[in-house]
């Protein structure tokens, strides 16, 4: 049995209609033996934005304090591998090939989610593996999503919430933090990053429902950067920190979140110290220096970058941080975008107005709802007051870019799944999953 092919079954399983609840997990996780009650000390993260950064810092702090650490992220980029990393390495293949086939045979073909099934598969693998740590992500939402049959994490993390996946969470900022604040739990701590003050107030409620002291970013937490360096305060604490691992100004927010949960979990400065420089985050404003584009890259004298961001907030900080590199050292700067259909594509590339000359759009890449054609994506950007033009694939589009641009600033962006596609240009392509 091959990962693909267990993937595959495992998908046809799934209801006619988005069911959001426990109750088949559950149901099926009491046939497995509850795997999710054998779990380490855990941190569960819900949000919209930075969650995937956030967990990247927590697991390079609590290695730097010498713990063994578990992760669970969703999606991957390249391989479902990816999803799943145990005490520090992701899962190899036989090892996600026996988990997939226990959960099989204890579901005997009853209706299930694509990922409550391979979260019951990341629950078994998890309880089975010695770690100090679990570093938990939420699929989609929170009050209902698949991760949160677990009843008793150490700490929760909500990080900023905005819009998105409003028919599955509701229509309104309000609305999808109710679902994002299901997370908290009665006595649990609970870390909130930088809110909009709709979203503030549902988490706020939330957490007074359940009994749950908050600590809120501004209020109880802060980080800046100072002299290149970046500095977390509380109340009455300072630390004079290196900068993170990853780019952007975003991320100091995304890090010092981090750091609250640490300080939460009792990881002292050192850990802190030793663990954020040491963070990566795949397609996270990360900046390609090998493969086959960025020797087209280097050849023109071009930056390229690479970023996941898909929806307008991550438009808003992504445009941020591309211009925090304009200040640094003025360039040229060009998009090349994809995005999946149905996504707003005007909205994500508006905050680029003023900043980017050329957008580039693409289309062919592999994706769960399928890829926007180049023609429509290109119209959505001159929507959103850019000129722009569309291009057969994404060599050409940076041959392209650095052939009508002088040394240009390339960003790949718009699309997780335009990202796996860039990580795996010249090799298998990306396996494209359910959820």
């Amino acid at each position: 049995m091959s990962i693909p092919d267990a993937l595959a079954r495992l998908s046809t399983l799934h209801p006619a209609s988005m069911d959001l609840s426990l109750d088949r997990l559950r149901r099926l996780l009491a046939d497995l033996g509850n795997p999710h009650t054998r779990l380490p000390s855990t941190v569960h993260i819900a949000g919209t934005n930075g969650k995937g950064s956030s967990a990247a810092f927590l697991k390079a702090i609590c290695q730097a304090a010498g713990e063994r650490v578990h992760v669970y992220t969703s999606p991957h980029l390249v391989r479902f591998n990816e999803r799943i990393v145990l005490a520090g390495s992701e899962v190899e293949d036989a090892q996600l090939e026996e988990a997939l086939a226990r959960v099989e045979a204890a579901n005997a073909c009853q209706p299930l989610t694509f990922f409550e099934a391979t979260t019951a598969a990341a629950f078994l693998l998890f309880s089975e593996t010695q770690a100090d740590r679990l570093i938990l992500e939420v699929g989609l939402g929170g009050r209902l999503d698949a991760t949160n049959v677990v009843d008793n994490p150490d700490v929760t993390l909500i990080t900023p919430v905005s819009l998105d996946h409003q028919a599955y969470l509701g229509d309104t900022l309000e609305k999808i933090a109710a679902e994002k604040a299901g997370i908290i739990k009665g006595g649990v701590p609970c870390v909130v990053g930088p809110q909009a003050d709709e979203a503030l107030m549902s988490i706020e409620r939330a957490a007074m429902r359940a009994g749950a002291p908050l600590t809120l970013y501004e209020r109880d937490y802060r980080a800046f950067v100072e002299h290149d360096r970046l500095v977390y305060e509380e109340e009455s604490l300072l630390w004079d920190l290196p900068l993170p691992g990853l780019a952007g100004s975003h991320q100091i927010r995304n890090a010092a979140g981090a750091i609250a949960v640490a300080r939460q979990l009792g990881l002292g400065e050192e850990a802190v110290r030793g663990g954020l420089p040491k963070a990566r985050w795949r397609a996270r404003m990360q900046r390609l220096q090998s493969g086959v584009l960025a020797d087209i890259a280097k050849a023109a004298d071009a930056e390229l970058w690479l970023d996941g961001g898909h929806n307008p907030s991550a438009g808003e900080v992504l445009a941020q941080a591309i211009g925090e590199l304009e200040a640094r050292e003025e360039r040229p700067l060009v998009l090349i975008c994809g995005f999946s259909a149905g996504r707003d594509a005007s909205a994500f590339l508006k905050p680029f107005a003023g900043l980017a000359g050329l957008v580039i759009t693409v289309s062919g890449f592999a994706a769960r709802e399928g890829a926007m054609s180049a023609h429509d994506a290109a119209e959505a950007a001159r929507k959103a007051g850019h000129f722009a033009q569309t291009s057969a694939g994404l060599t050409e589009a940076l041959t392209d870019a650095c052939h009508l641009v002088d040394r240009p600033r390339v960003v790949i962006c718009g699309s997780l799944y335009l990202a796996g596609a860039v990580l795996s240009l010249g090799a298998e392509p990306p396996l494209v999953t359910p959820g």
